[in-house]
């Protein structure tokens, strides 16, 4: 009877190491953002993306190279840049070489700083930056670097997208911009500024505010504010729980103008919006979601709601980031080596499942695409957001936005 137990606990151990190094074979794939506190919705909505992606446009299909699989790690940054750079070097400690994160520039600014200095240091145990979702101008500008890579479209390139549709309109003479008091949102509300008086010098900003991010429970001090104000519109770059709090205080408060955003969908917000959003909520993004694309892109969404009923893909660009390494990974040759990635990424034109081509432009890292300007819905509505009967329904787009576009960046190349 002892040997029988030994035997077993032997196979039992052998098949634990076998398990153990086919775990260790998969490529991972950090994601820090908060899966805590105020914004955890918004953190775990993106995880769910990121692994579904994996999945199903990588591990179904075999994998990448030699039958290697994309695993999602999730670390909680809890929102914080500090807590950020402590996940980074776990996940660097763990021989994680590619890190993904997008909500909060303030974070994204810590991490390829970060990340910059650890591979000048560590030349043999390099990792690259995924950025999907941080979107202040500088990380593609003036704070770019060879490790950072950005899937979304700079808050520039949307405010052009945004400022084009407010000039346009004669009814709009004077306009509230408010945001949140971080990078991105006086990233915000300096190109809204600057760009309202160049297209629209007769359009008065009557309102140019910052509040504390993730920190206020209520925001009907400030939606009186902008009420009182007589504007005609509101512009926010607010996300999260802050676009859900901003949201329903002005509904509550009485503004019924047009409120043009970056982030006003899902999480939440397309439900507290509801009917009373339906005309007058625009938001700037890239992905088209309504009418779909293609037919793959129709199965795959549904594929996504079958697994995550109560989840939204509201964050398309995720698949262009998952898609997009795994090709740089095979052209490479390598996972290990994120220089040859990083040459491979450069300049990669791909197809994006949501419509269109998209070019990772060389000389800054920055996504080129086609920008969309969506309208708050049920009318034409395949797939609404937080299973409210609403969604997003694009309306015009800018091709290739922001292409030839120049920038500040002077990357220094390994």
């Amino acid at each position: 009877m002892r040997d029988t137990t030994r035997l077993g606990v032997t196979a039992v151990l052998a098949l634990a190491l076998t398990a153990t190094a086919s775990f260790a074979d998969n490529i991972k794939i950090a994601f820090i953002d908060p899966l805590s506190g105020p914004f955890a919705s918004t953190g775990t909505n993106g995880l769910h993306q990121y692994e579904f992606a994996a999945e199903e446009l990588v591990n179904k299909d075999g994998g990448v190279l030699d039958g290697q699989m994309f695993e999602i790690v999730g670390f909680d940054n809890k929102i914080s840049p500090k807590e950020s750079l402590i996940q980074l070097q776990v996940a660097i400690d763990q021989g994680i070489r590619y890190i993904a994160q997008g909500n909060s520039s303030g974070v994204a600014n810590a991490l390829t700083e970060a990340i910059n200095k650890h591979n000048r240091r560590n030349p043999d145990d390099r990792v690259l930056f995924l950025n999907y979702s941080a979107v202040d101008p500088a990380l593609t500008n003036d704070k770019c670097n060879f490790w950072h890579f950005r899937f979304d479209a700079n808050a520039d390139i949307k405010m052009d997208a945004l400022t084009d549709v407010i000039a346009a309109d004669d009814g709009i003479t004077s306009v509230y911009v408010i945001g949140q008091d971080y990078s991105f949102g006086k990233a915000v509300a300096s190109a809204a500024q600057r760009m309202i008086t160049e297209k629209r010098p007769d359009i008065e900003i009557v309102g140019n505010e910052l509040h504390p991010i993730g920190k206020v429970k209520d925001f009907t001090p400030y939606a009186r504010k902008i009420v009182s104000s007589g504007a005609d519109a509101m512009i926010t770059g607010n996300w999260g729980a802050d676009m859900v709090g901003l949201g329903r205080a002005v509904l509550e408060n009485g503004f019924t103008g047009p409120i043009f955003t970056y982030y006003g969908a899902a999480d939440g917000i397309t439900a507290a919006f509801g009917e009373a959003g339906k005309g007058s909520l625009r938001l700037v993004a890239e992905g088209q979601i309504n009418p779909p694309a293609s037919d793959r892109a129709a199965a795959y969404y549904e594929a996504f709601k079958a697994k995550y009923p109560d989840g939204n893909i509201s964050q398309s660009r995720i698949t262009n980031v998952i898609e997009m390494l795994a090709k740089a990974i095979d052209q490479a040759g390598s996972a290990t080596d994120v220089v040859a990635v990083a040459n491979a990424l450069e300049g990669m034109e791909h197809e994006n499942l949501w419509g269109g081509t998209v070019y990772m432009r060389p000389q800054d890292h920055q996504l080129i695409q086609d920008v969309h300007i969506h309208a708050h819905t049920d009318d034409g509505v395949t797939f609404d957001y937080d299973n409210s009967g609403y969604g997003l329904l694009a309306e015009s787009t800018v091709e290739m936005a922001a292409k030839d576009s120049a920038t500040t960046c002077d990357m220094k190349r390994p």
